[in-house]
């Protein structure tokens, strides 16, 4: 199978709001008053969050459904720790991002212990989001400058 193609375009509303567009949907992505935002909309780690639990979730399922398990009520937790001084340019000792990642997936059916665990192993091992947590990823950043006079005409 080819390799599939993801992309969002995103629009700077502020300095801690930003407007997300992916295929027919919007997402406003924004800080709380407490971090200088308007709270009109999740931050940027808890949307991380809330992306690994979506894939947990799909993947749990799919999973599920190869091992002939039920996976009817299925509750995913996450709660993310992060030290915010690198972020706010006060520390360089501390990482920017989560250090660590805690997941409590719930499922109100009973399941064999061993099953469990290899339930357990299958979700983490094929879960895109969780992949990209885990091991490092190429990032490629192009910075582009639109010169005045073109700015101008969309003004």
């Amino acid at each position: 199978m080819e390799d599939l193609i993801f992309k969002i375009d995103a629009k700077s509303e502020s300095a801690t709001k930003t407007v997300v567009k992916a295929r027919n949907f919007e997402i406003v992505i924004d800080e709380p008053a407490s971090l200088g935002g308007t709270d009109h909309g999740a931050n940027p780690v808890e949307y991380l969050l809330a992306s690994y639990a979506g894939c947990l979730n799909v993947v749990a399922h799919i999973t599920a459904k190869e091992l002939n398990i039920p996976s009817e009520n299925l509750e995913i937790n996450l709660t993310g720790k992060l030290n915010p001084l690198r972020f706010l340019g006060k520390s360089a000792n501390e990482r920017a991002g989560f250090k660590e990642i805690k997941v409590n997936i719930t499922s109100s059916d009973d399941i064999d212990e061993t099953i469990k665990q290899r339930w357990i192993s299958e979700i983490l091992d094929r879960c895109p989001v969780g992949d990209n947590l885990k091991n490092s990823t190429e990032i490629v950043v192009e910075l582009e400058s639109i010169g005045k006079e073109l700015v101008e005409n969309f003004s």
